[in-house]
């Protein structure tokens, strides 16, 4: 499966009764109906790990887009109606800034060890707290309450699962509870983000900006009120889309349909 397509639906189970198992690009399974799947008898596998390094590294770049304002300063230097650089055009610093990671799975640490290295103070606030040893290592701070990291934080960085539990994780309780000078990073899904009451908050200086690298549904339609803000900053769900991550992903997906096909135990096996 590529792009969550062909949908895994029971229609299509019933039409190939012989599947013994989907292999999924990503690290997501929002998509997949597992108990579904079990019912059929067929195996589920995934490529979590691979993706991680790209995407934290994606959410470092989104970060640094938006508080230095690039997309903005990039139209400015190339439009043909510029005739000088304003002094008064300023962005925000990263360096020394706290930074609030919400999920601290594989990708959120990643991100905060390439945050330590700009001198971020680090909060997080996740399911479990992690050991001491790996909290020390990148200098964050864990927040049992995600009020507590969204009030803090000048940047607040989602890296969740799409569950029920996250869906509409981040809504207008709160957007409101975080600076107006914070900027929101999304580089989990769309639907952890409540996106109407995204558009408000940006939209009533709730908070400064945002930076997505998903949304719902993708694309966004043509005419959507993000698409024309110029504190938002929107790529195409690219967070592992390097030329080696969807090369090794490939890798991962073909061995773990040879090892369904066989019988074997499967690498990365969804549970």
């Amino acid at each position: 499966m590529w792009y969550h397509k062909p949908a895994i639906n029971e229609e299509l189970l019933q039409s190939l009764p012989n599947l013994k198992v989907v292999a999924s690009s990503g690290v997501g399974i929002d998509h997949l109906d597992l108990k579904l799947l079990s019912s059929y008898g067929v195996k589920v596998a995934s490529t979590p790990f691979v993706v991680s390094t790209d995407t934290a590294d994606l959410g470092m770049a989104l970060m640094l887009s938006s508080s230095r304002r690039l997309v903005e300063g990039h139209e400015m230097a190339v439009s043909p109606d510029t005739e000088y650089f304003p002094a008064d055009w300023l962005g925000a610093e990263v360096s020394g800034a706290t930074l609030g990671i919400v999920g601290m799975g594989t990708i959120g640490y990643k991100v905060a060890e390439r945050a330590r290295a700009f001198e971020m103070k680090i909060l997080y606030h996740n399911r479990n707290q992690r050991k001491k040893e790996e909290e020390s290592a990148v200098g964050a701070v864990y927040c049992k309450k995600i009020d507590d990291l969204l009030q803090q934080s000048d940047f607040v960085l989602l890296a969740v699962n799409l569950t029920p539990q996250t869906h509409k994780l981040i809504g207008k309780r709160e957007l409101e509870l975080m600076k107006p000078t914070a900027t929101l990073i999304n580089i989990s899904r769309g639907l952890v983000v409540d996106q109407d009451a995204l558009v408000e908050a940006l939209q009533n200086k709730v908070i400064k900006a945002a930076a997505l690298d998903v949304t719902y549904p993708e694309p966004l339609p043509r005419d959507h009120p993000l698409l024309k803000m110029k504190n938002v900053i929107i790529t195409p769900h690219i967070g592992s889309a390097t030329k080696k991550t969807r090369w090794v992903m490939m890798e991962e997906m073909t061995e773990s349909i040879e090892a369904g096909l066989a019988g074997l135990p499967i690498p990365r096996e969804v549970l």
